[in-house]
């Protein structure tokens, strides 16, 4: 029997990038075994791009199991395929424009300021709390239309669907489902609001065509938990790399317009994605020389493709000037990330901030612990101080 790599070892979560370089050596396709069980995991660059571009790759696992029990919080763009991807997308992205992000930038930039008078008055923060977590937080609900008192409840869901134990994820997943409808209802029976989901609600395609109520709730899921836990990690493994490595936040302090290089480059050095969602073979395929079962799961390790020597020189290195982009921290294909403009504009925003108002800024001594996630990557809690305050 071929050999099953191990990945629910602690150390691997603290830092999976020996085990990735390893095993990248051996080839591009390896038998894992993960906290929810075996699947096939990629981890070349090349192969993983043509891993999230192939069709046979299914996103819905319903598709492999008709007629199976399902949440309606499932039914969203990340768990479908063409025909049904491309029209849920369609729809939301009438909405979710390039435009609507644009605009939030003073919003954000104001969040960002109120954090940061709040966190600057302690001498050690926990960095995650503080700011990486509540902005993002508080923007999505806010462009969602979610009142404040239902945030924490919502985080709490969040969490336990990502991090939790499977019976843990189900009970949330139950009560967000239940949540949803009733907050998408309210919206419906409560004439004009100028918010994202209301927008979704009332949307239209030339044809009629509209979102379902099911599918208000999966898109509604979908949005609040993606567009804020990709930006979490985004901004919390962004400082941590820049603090552990003191010449590129030198620079970086610097020169303040290498800000956007730097954010694509915490992107490919330490994303906030460690993997992809599931995918699931449709038919039987060969990936990279590697057979795989129709049904069989696939993961691919998007961390490890962007440290890939092959298409990154010295790929281990954090460097805020590395010339261009190239990497997949957001996914490639049908299913890249719809948010990622979000994230990209509160990393850009929160990052500069916190370095211009903390000159001081220090990691606290001490081991860091990761997200249980074999998905998401990002520390639990980033402990920092504030030696110097303006």
């Amino acid at each position: 029997m071929a050999h099953v790599e191990d990945l629910t070892a602690e150390a691997f979560g603290q830092d999976p990038y020996p085990t990735y370089a390893r095993l990248r050596a051996e080839g591009p396709v390896h038998r894992v075994r993960t906290a929810d069980g075996e699947t096939w995991l990629v981890v070349g660059h090349d192969t993983a791009r043509a891993a999230l571009a192939d069709p046979r790759l299914a996103k819905d696992f319903r598709s492999l199991a008709p007629g199976m029990d399902y949440s309606p919080v499932t039914s969203n763009m990340l768990e479908a395929d063409p025909p049904r991807h491309t029209r849920l997308r369609r729809l939301v992205a009438r909405e979710f424009t390039s435009r609507r992000v644009a605009a939030l930038l003073p919003r954000v930039q104001q969040i960002t300021d109120d954090l940061l008078d709040a966190a600057l008055g302690h001498d050690t923060v926990d960095l995650v709390e503080a700011l990486a977590l509540p902005l993002p937080m508080t923007v999505i609900c806010e462009l969602l239309g979610v009142p404040d008192l239902d945030r924490d409840a919502f985080r709490r869901w969040s969490n336990d669907i990502i991090s939790g134990t499977a019976a843990a994820g189900e009970v949330a997943l139950g009560a967000m489902s239940e949540y949803l409808t009733e907050l998408i209802e309210d919206k419906r029976c409560g004439g004009p609001r100028d918010d994202l989901l209301s927008a979704l609600i009332r949307t239209r395609y030339e044809d009629g065509d509209q979102l379902s109520p099911d599918e208000l709730v999966g898109m509604a899921f979908l949005l609040l938990a993606a567009g804020h836990e990709t930006t979490v990690n985004l901004i919390a493994n962004g400082v941590l790399a820049l603090l552990r490595h003191p010449g590129q936040l030198a620079a970086l302090r610097a020169d303040p317009a290498l800000i956007d290089g730097a954010v694509e480059e915490m992107l490919r050095y330490d994303g906030p994605a460690e993997t992809t969602t599931w995918r699931f073979a449709k038919e039987p395929i060969t990936l990279a020389g590697t057979a795989i079962r129709r049904g069989e799961s696939v993961l691919v390790a998007l961390a490890a493709a962007d440290r890939d020597p092959e298409r990154f020189a010295e790929p281990d290195t954090f460097d805020i000037r590395r010339s261009g982009q190239g990497h997949i921290a957001f996914g490639h294909g049908i299913h890249y990330c719809l948010g990622a403009p979000l994230a990209r504009l509160e990393a850009r925003v929160a990052i500069p901030a916190l370095l211009d108002r903390a000159p001081g800024l220090a990691l606290v001594p001490g081991p860091i612990s990761w997200r249980p996630s074999v998905v998401l990557r990002g520390p639990a809690r980033l402990m920092v101080s504030f030696s110097k305050r303006p």
